[in-house]
């Protein structure tokens, strides 16, 4: 009798228990974002190459200064023609690379040269309209070795050389462009006022202004 007492009595506790404790349930533990993947590295298409010379020079244009002109040359080479070589040289010549540019026009054959030395010009002719001195003069003489009788590039050259001191060079271009042009304006009464200052020593040591540009 006591017996079924005791298995009454654990019986009901074993009721309460079960009624007292909340369910337990199985909570699927929550997954893990997932990662997002690293954008696959994918090379950028190599640039066409330019079809002409002067396509190529404008793209890379602001590239051609002493740092970073050898380098654009190995990832953005110009085509292997005639304006390709002429805005080749006129880009090196625009980072001071004069030497360099005119080996690439002596490589030309003789008949191709002043086309090349026209393109130079054409390129460094703002250059000196802005007054930059030190690199018009060597750009100008560049033109004139292969066009002896490009009177602009004689005027341009001689008064940077006018203006840097260097008068032997100076009066050499400024008397050959006075030969050459004779068009009463502003261009031939600069260059005999400059020209005069320099045949007066006096003058050209006391008064190195460069006149206004026509």
């Amino acid at each position: 009798m006591k017996r079924a007492y005791y298995l009454a009595g654990w019986s009901y506790v074993a009721v309460c228990a079960a009624i007292a404790l909340p369910e337990r349930r199985t909570v699927a533990p929550t997954p893990a974002p997932a990662q997002a993947r690293p954008p696959e590295y994918v090379e950028a298409p190599a640039e066409a190459p330019a079809a002409d010379g002067a396509t190529w020079f404008r793209r890379v244009k602001p590239y051609c200064n002493a740092v970073e002109v050898h380098v654009l040359q190995r990832q953005s080479p110009p085509p292997a023609t005639l304006d390709g070589v002429g805005y080749h040289a006129a880009c090196l010549s625009l980072a001071g690379r004069i030497d360099e540019a005119r080996k690439l026009v002596d490589k030309l054959p003789a008949d191709q040269r002043r086309s090349a030395a026209a393109i130079v010009f054409d390129v460094g002719h703002p250059v000196a309209d802005a007054g930059d001195d030190r690199s018009a003069g060597p750009i100008m003489e560049l033109v004139i070795d292969y066009w002896p009788d490009h009177y602009m590039a004689l005027y341009h050259a001689g008064m940077a050389e006018y203006m840097l001191g260097q008068r032997e060079l100076a009066t050499r271009n400024l008397e050959a462009f006075l030969q050459l042009y004779h068009e009463n304006d502003g261009w031939r009464s600069n260059g005999l006022e400059v020209l005069g200052r320099l045949r007066d020593s006096t003058a050209a040591r006391g008064d190195a202004r460069r006149p206004r540009e026509p």
